[in-house]
C-alpha cells in the first residue's frame, strides 16, 4: 500500500493521566482519567478521541459512497460511541473496547440508507481496522 499521509502523536507522562501532542502540535492536551473508570476527568481520554475519530471517518466515507451513488446526504450525522470495559484473555486481565455507529440520513429513504450504510462500513478505514477485534454495532437512526 502506497501511504498518503501518517499521523504521529506521543504520549507522556501517567499513560491515561498524562499528555499527549501531534507532531504538527494541532493535538496538544491533557488527558484523564474517566471518573466512571475511578479517575479525576476533566481531560479528554483515548476513547474520546478515537470515537471523534471513527465518527469523522465513517462519515467521510459515507458522503463518499453517496457521492458515487447520487444520493444527497445533506444534514447527515454520524456519531460513534466508544466503550471500555474488563475482559480476561489468555489468563490476563485487561481492557476490550466496543464501538457503536448511530447514522442520521434525513430525507434519505430506509433502503437507500442501509444500503449506503453496507457500503460505507466497507470501505471505512476505521470500520476495516476494528473488523474482527471490536464488537461493533451500526444504526441508521
Amino acid at each position: 500500500m502506497k501511504v498518503l499521509y501518517t499521523a504521529k502523536a506521543t504520549a507522556t507522562g501517567e499513560g491515561r493521566n498524562g499528555q499527549v501532542r501531534s507532531s504538527d502540535g494541532l493535538i496538544d492536551t491533557n488527558l484523564a482519567v474517566p471518573v466512571e473508570m475511578g479517575g479525576a476527568g476533566g481531560a479528554t481520554n483515548p476513547e474520546q478521541l478515537f470515537a471523534a475519530g471513527f465518527a469523522a471517518c465513517f462519515h467521510n466515507a459515507l458522503r463518499l459512497v453517496a457521492r458515487r451513488a447520487k444520493t444527497d446526504v445533506d444534514g447527515s450525522q454520524v456519531t460513534a460511541e466508544i466503550g471500555i470495559g474488563p475482559s480476561e484473555a489468555e489468563g490476563v486481565r485487561g481492557f476490550r473496547l466496543v464501538a457503536a455507529l448511530r447514522v442520521s440520513l434525513p430525507g434519505v429513504d430506509r433502503e437507500t440508507a442501509e444500503r449506503l450504510v453496507a457500503i460505507t462500513h466497507q470501505v471505512c478505514p476505521y470500520s476495516q481496522a476494528t473488523r474482527g477485534n471490536v464488537d461493533l454495532t451500526v444504526e441508521i437512526v
